[in-house]
């Protein structure tokens, strides 16, 4: 009779492991289809961990990369607009200067010449003073205010920094944040260095009566107009090719992205039609194990009798 409840006993504890385990393993089936995560925790595979682990870590650090160098293109596009407004009207104020070089034209002709210098003077420092994307000037370097200032005696100068400074976009890479007004709105002239700024604001006073020969003046301005679209194109070709680097990087950035995440989601992520055929299997093995087990379980020495 002992041996009798010792081996019913064991049965009841085999079934009752063996249908554990199933709804257990249909549990963490149906948790992996849902979840899309073929690991709940680290011991189910402890290198397949670590290494989702490293990767996880390494997308976080290019997410800032990528978003430092998405800031910076957009501020570097910002940058070639505003130089190709300020091209447009160095174009339109060489037009001016070459219209009050002939001669010809009355005292009148050359004072409206002058205003238009003046309004395009203003529009120059308007684009000079344009911010990027993030409110920070786009020409002032490091300097958090205004790249030029209108000084007392109405000149304006350059306020900002020599140099714009470097950003880092990862991996070693690093760009200057773009140009500083000097950089593209300076240029040489004779013995020293001037801008267009001053250029215009000499060419306004000359054509309003201040030279005796506003002609002269004026033949003078078309050099050095010349001279700041010269200056304007160097700057525009230095700041297209930063763009087409961030450009290039940020390809690179997003192919290592994709790659990462194909790694990540072959080391931890859910095979769908591996894992929905486990389920059924599972499934169908436990509910044969319950009936297997129910049927056994209602048997008696007295239906033998």
């Amino acid at each position: 009779m002992r041996s009798v409840l010792n081996s019913t006993a064991a049965f009841y504890q085999r079934s009752l492991g063996e249908m554990t385990r199933l709804r257990a393993d249909s549990e963490n089936l149906q948790r992996q289809i849902s979840t899309g995560e073929r690991l709940s925790r680290a011991s189910d595979d402890p290198a397949a961990a670590a290494r989702l682990r490293t990767l996880d870590r390494t997308e976080q650090i290019a997410a800032v990369d990528r978003e430092n160098a998405q800031l910076l293109s957009n501020d570097l596009q910002l940058a070639a607009n505003e130089m190709e407004l300020i091209a447009n009207d160095l174009i339109r104020a060489r037009e001016l200067a070459q219209l009050a070089a002939t001669g010809t034209i009355s005292d009148e002709q050359r004072t409206l010449i002058a205003q238009e210098l003046d309004s395009l003077s203003q529009s120059i420092l308007a684009s000079a003073n344009a911010t990027g994307t993030r409110g920070e000037p786009l020409f002032a370097g490091e300097n958090s205010d205004a790249a030029y200032a209108v000084a007392a005696d109405g000149s304006v100068v350059y306020v900002g920094t020599a140099s714009s400074g470097d950003l880092s976009l990862g991996q070693g890479q690093t760009v200057p944040r773009g140009l500083t007004g000097p950089q593209f709105l300076q240029f040489d002239v004779g013995a020293g260095t001037t801008d267009a700024f001053a250029v215009l604001a000499a060419l306004s006073t000359a054509l309003q009566g201040s030279a005796g020969d506003p002609a002269t003046a004026a033949n003078t301005a078309i050099a050095s107009l010349e001279n700041a679209l010269e200056s304007l194109t160097k700057g525009q070709t230095i700041n297209g090719a930063r763009l087409a680097w961030v450009d290039s990087i940020q390809g690179r950035q997003l192919v290592q992205s994709e790659t990462r995440a194909a790694e990540t989601n072959d080391l931890g992520g859910t095979d769908l039609a591996t894992a929905i055929t486990e389920l059924q299997l599972t499934l169908t093995a436990l509910e044969a194990t319950q009936a297997s087990f129910a049927r056994v379980s209602s048997l008696s020495l007295f239906d033998s009798i």
